[in-house]
This record gives C-alpha cells, structure tokens and sequence, in this order.
C-alpha cells in the first residue's frame, strides 16, 4: 500500500453515509497522485533512448516529475551507484552526460506554495520557466529540439502511457471493503479514465464520480445543468478546457452509474471545513475537490449500500 486509505465513521455519519474513505495521495512519496504515472512515463522514454523531458504542469504533475529525475540523477541518472571515492574527475564528466533533464512551463498565476516546491527542484538538469500560455510554449519546445537530443513530452491527457501508471492506484483502492464509488478532482480525465477503466476490464462495479470547478468544466457539462457563476476557482489544478479524454471517460462514467459534478468555491471551503471537522485531516482546495463533489451527490439524493472514497490528491 503506497498511500493509507481510512474510514472515518464521524463523517459518513455526518453525510448518512455507512462508510467513507479518504485515499491519501497527497502523502504520495512523489507529492500527489501523479506520482503513480509520471514516474512511470519517465521510466518507459528513457528505455527507448530518451533523456530529455518536458511539462507543462499547473504543479503536481512537474513535482512528481522533478522529484523523481532527481532520484535518478542522484545515481549517475541511470541506476549506478559508485562506491565512496571510485569516481575520478574524467568520470564524473562522463556521468554528467549520462544525467536526465527536464524543463517544466509553469502559468505565471501559479500557485505560491506550488511555485516554492518548484523553485526548490531547480539545479543544472532541471529548469523552470513560467509562462503565459505554458502548454503552447511546450509544443514549441518539443516541435524545436534537434534530432540528435529529442525532447519528449510528459503530456498525460493525450499519452496513453499515462493510464498504465494509476494501475496501483486502482488495486489499491479495491482492497477498501465493500467499495461502491470513487469521487475525484478531474481536469485531463486521464486519472479518472484509468481507474474506470481498470474496474471495469477487472469487472468490479464501482462507480466513478469525477469533480470539476466553476471555471473549468468541459467534462461535467456533459452531465449537468450548470448554473454556477464561473468564477475563478481556488482549486487552481482543474485547468483543462479541451479534455481530449471527454468522450471517452464520459462513456465510461454513463456505463458504470457515475456522476460528474461543478463545484464552487463555497463548495470548496465548506469540504475543507468538514474534513477538519469530523476527520481531523487539513486538505488543499484541489483535495478538497473529491469531497464537495460528494457532499452534493448527497445533498441531492445519492445513497450506496457500501463505502465510497475520496481521492486526495495533493496541493
């Protein structure tokens, strides 16, 4: 088990739930949720040859990436460890060209906390740029790098390498008893369509129930009326207008009973509210997400005979 997932019986009763459960990926080793797959990703691209990467991420995706390009790098950047003054000067030259790189488009509205974490990934393999359209920058970057050191894009909402990652996650949350639906903060959809997609093929009827904000919405539209202001959101994650991944993971909702919600920041605040209230646990905006998606499929109605668990997935 990489991250604990507890019941808190205090909230399910508050909810008149007989049992929720908080997955707590943003006690991931790699920051969030996205540990599960960037990692990953990183590890398939450098088998076929690859040591350049990069990412525009709103902050967790490229924590996780950053985080884990410096674990290899920390060993020559290829999993070989030298004994304590092996290394000799002409060495460690030839090491250094075996070191992987990474630079990650960050939005120049960033996140304070989430620009800290990024500051401090910094050093001579990894950069931070901030930008005022980062995904467009990225595809400059891939689009202009050389033949001879390709860049390769760690992109998730359009890599289907992406999906493999939260496999883990999957088997993970299928050992909570009795599990009947998941609830998550969603922008690309890709975490939500792995997961579904893994109950699915392993035919485990679990519902997935995804969450999207007042301003960033594509994915829930397809479900809801909504009527909300859109006002710009707290939880400053969802930020994907296009969702490449919308159809399918809309399909992949309808088949297995979920729900797509827009929450607002009302919404937002009172789930954070709750969670320290009855949980004792202190969760960001973007965590908070899972929760307040919950809170309104109860207030409107929705009931399981089993548990249901909220995706925390970071800052």
């Amino acid at each position: 088990m990489i991250t604990p997932q507890e019941s808190y019986h205090d909230l399910a009763q508050n909810l008149g739930l007989s049992s929720v459960f908080l997955k707590r990926e943003d006690l991931h080793p790699y920051g969030s949720h996205k540990g599960r797959s960037i990692p990953l990703m990183i590890d398939k691209y450098i088998s076929q040859g690859y040591k350049h990467f990069a990412i525009s991420s709103s902050g967790n995706a490229a924590l996780a990436a950053g985080l884990y390009i410096k674990k290899l790098n920390g060993n020559g950047g290829n999993n070989l460890k030298k004994k304590k003054g092996e290394e000799k000067t002409g060495d460690k030259k030839k090491d250094d060209s075996k070191k992987i790189t990474l630079e990650i488009f960050a939005g120049k509205k960033i996140n304070e906390n989430k620009l800290k974490k990024l500051e401090a990934l910094k050093d001579n393999n990894i950069f931070l740029s901030l930008q005022d359209r980062p995904l467009q920058a990225l595809f400059i970057k891939i689009q202009n790098s050389s033949p001879e050191q390709p860049i390769c894009s760690l992109r998730q909402s359009n890599d289907d390498t992406a999906l493999e990652g939260y496999n883990s996650l999957a088997e993970e949350l299928l050992c909570i008893p009795n599990l009947k639906a998941v609830f998550v903060g969603t922008s690309s959809g890709t975490t939500a369509q792995a997961l579904a997609e893994y109950f699915s093929k392993n035919k485990k009827k679990v519902e997935m129930h995804i969450v999207q904000t007042s301003s960033c919405h594509p994915i829930a539209d397809a479900f809801i009326n909504n009527n909300k202001n859109d006002e710009r959101s707290i939880a400053d994650a969802i930020v994907d207008h296009t969702a490449i991944r919308k159809d399918k993971l809309i399909s992949l909702i309808k088949e297995n009973g979920g729900n797509a919600y827009a929450v607002n920041n009302e919404e937002i605040k009172m789930a954070q509210k709750l969670s320290e209230k009855y949980t004792g646990v202190s969760i960001s905006t973007n965590s908070a997400l899972s929760l307040a998606g919950l809170m309104q499929a109860v207030y409107t109605g929705k009931k399981w005979k089993g548990a249901v668990a909220c995706l925390i997935c970071g800052d």
